[in-house]
């Protein structure tokens, strides 16, 4: 199936899925314009996910995390310092805001991010990665090392 013809019912499970690292390797977290894809697994071993860390070219308080099933279906990504986002229907969402997988829609629709799942974290991107790995239900979480850069 492709991303636009996964059933939202699909993409929720997907979701919601424990998902843990595939090893125990350290991953630095990128410089300006620098981009990791971390590679996720099911607990249980039978679904693949990617965590994607992307930060902006000239901007370090600009980037974006996403959360990727069966390599192209984006089930979650959390935009940054950017722009305000318009959604299909017209409305603009502040930054940051986070794109949820939609059935039909793929990830084009954003929404405000939750301060109950990103309390303190819209001024701190490093600890913005570590809100969404929780809200992704990253469980067993990837070896990220913060680097001399601040985040």
């Amino acid at each position: 199936m492709t991303a636009s013809r996964v059933t939202q019912m699909e993409a929720d499970r997907l979701m919601e899925t424990p998902k843990c690292r595939v090893d125990s390797r350290a991953w630095s977290y990128p410089g300006l314009g620098g981009r990791i894809i971390i590679p996720l697994t099911s607990t249980d071993k039978r679904e693949k996910f990617w965590l994607d860390v992307t930060r902006g070219r000239t901007d370090m308080r600009k980037g974006s995390y996403q959360n990727r099933a069966r390599k192209t279906i984006i089930l979650a990504r959390l935009d940054f310092g950017a722009r305000p986002h318009r959604n299909p229907d017209g409305q603009h969402i502040g930054s940051p805001h986070l794109h949820l997988y939609r059935e039909g829609h793929g990830a084009k629709w954003a929404f405000e991010v939750p301060s109950d799942r990103f309390p303190t974290s819209a001024a701190d991107p490093w600890i913005m990665l570590k809100d969404f790995m929780g809200f992704c239900n990253v469980v067993d979480r990837p070896i990220i090392a913060r680097g001399l850069e601040p985040a």
